[in-house]
């Protein structure tokens, strides 16, 4: 029983491909090798600008809402100043009233006398007979 030595083949029946064939498994996908081949190697600066789009598209979406949160602070602020300003105008029609204008004349200690005299129009450019 002679055994040809040069004629042994041996047959890896375990599945991997050692050709360098296209396919990828989900082991060169966890291990990295699937990043060394040449179609991601083309495909590398594609890859770095959509990433690029991505990141700007987060950081536009952050400051869209940090412009709404500030529009809704500016909402409410308005608000609180329009309520504030009709206070404070209906205090200023209150107390420029005649009657509480005296009052206060009486309780200052100015020399201040009210006028009985009504008030008079001055006409002004027109000549009298």
């Amino acid at each position: 029983m002679a055994i040809d030595e040069e004629n042994i083949e041996f047959i890896d029946e375990s599945g991997e491909k050692k050709d360098g064939s296209k396919g990828s498994s989900f082991k060169d996908f966890i291990d990295g090798t699937v990043l060394t081949r040449e179609f991601v190697m083309k495909q590398l600066p594609f890859i770095v600008f959509l990433a690029l789009l991505a990141i700007i598209y987060i950081g536009n979406r952050y400051h869209a809402e940090k412009l709404v949160r500030r529009s809704g602070e500016l909402q409410a602020e308005l608000k609180e100043l329009r309520a504030e300003a009709v206070t404070v105008s209906a205090e200023l029609m209150h107390l420029s009233r005649q009657s509480e204008v005296l009052k206060l004349l009486r309780n200052s200690d100015l020399d201040l006398v009210e006028s009985l005299d009504p008030p008079r129009r001055i006409i002004a450019g027109k000549k009298r007979k």
